[in-house]
């Protein structure tokens, strides 16, 4: 790896450990996109491009969300019986997912992406409220929602956040303790894929150096040491902002990443 990759790679996983520890998304909103644009520019095969930047970007997640829950955890934020019901649904559907991902072309795991990017920030952005009586649901209805939840992250490399996060203030759970559940919620999502990219990526040969199935290693091992470092950062940020006007910020940012995997998606 050359030393501008690897300048970039901790640049990047600065970045999206603050944002995992703030908002609970996992950071892989911002890495898949950056990643398949650094991938691209290192011409790794271009038809493995997309798969390696989700599998790696879920990869990492395992780092970040152990250092974001310890900060959330401390505060008492994680509501761990809610993790605990979600986790059975988020383990069996982030296998199905990193498998239906593997068999997806590169141009549509791109356009997978976008669309719940794109979901995800139209999400942050209505911010709308749940009817008051609203709670969360019996235990098939909450394995159900985990299934969703697992399925989502692993096709698009994120840790769940972009629908754990609304579905648990859709329950009336408030929202800083949605966003430190989600975290939580994190590790088993990134694991699941994880393990998942590397059965389905097991087979393949020359995608590059360094890559174990669809996870490029050296990738891995500079976004996790770099983001362990400021997801905690993050986490003590969001308890102490009115994350609102932030996340404004964060759903345009979201659509313009949305806007660039669309164009990787016409590009073929």
């Amino acid at each position: 790896m050359d030393l501008t990759l690897l300048a970039l790679l901790l640049l990047l996983g600065t970045a999206i450990g603050f944002a995992a520890g703030l908002l609970g998304i996992g950071g892989g909103m911002l890495t898949v996109p950056f990643m398949t644009l650094l991938f691209t520019a290192q011409k790794f095969p271009p038809q493995h491009i997309v798969h390696m930047a989700v599998a790696t970007s879920l990869a990492t997640i395992m780092f970040t969300s152990i250092s974001s829950v310890r900060a959330h955890h401390k505060r008492g934020a994680v509501l761990w019986p809610v993790a605990a019901r979600l986790a059975p649904g988020i383990l069996v559907g982030s296998l199905i997912g990193a498998r239906i991902a593997s068999a997806l072309p590169t141009q549509w795991l791109a356009l997978v992406f976008a669309v719940f990017v794109g979901f995800s920030a139209t999400q942050m952005l209505l911010d709308r409220k749940p009817k008051p009586t609203r709670q969360l649901p019996g235990t098939a209805g909450m394995f159900g929602a985990g299934s969703a939840i697992g399925i989502a992250s692993a096709i698009v490399g994120a840790g769940g956040g972009f629908l754990s996060v609304p579905f648990m203030t859709w329950c009336n759970i408030r929202i800083h303790n949605a966003v430190a559940t989600s975290a939580a919620l994190g590790f088993p999502i990134a694991a699941a894929g994880t393990l998942g990219y590397v059965i389905s990526g097991w087979h393949l040969t020359g995608i590059t150096p360094g890559a174990v199935g669809y996870i490029h290693v050296p990738a891995l091992l500079a976004l996790a040491a770099a983001s362990v470092l400021t997801a905690p950062l993050g986490a003590r940020v969001a308890h102490a902002l009115d994350t609102r006007r932030l996340k404004r910020v964060f759903a345009l940012l979201l659509y313009l990443l949305a806007g660039y995997m669309l164009y990787k998606a016409s590009r073929g």
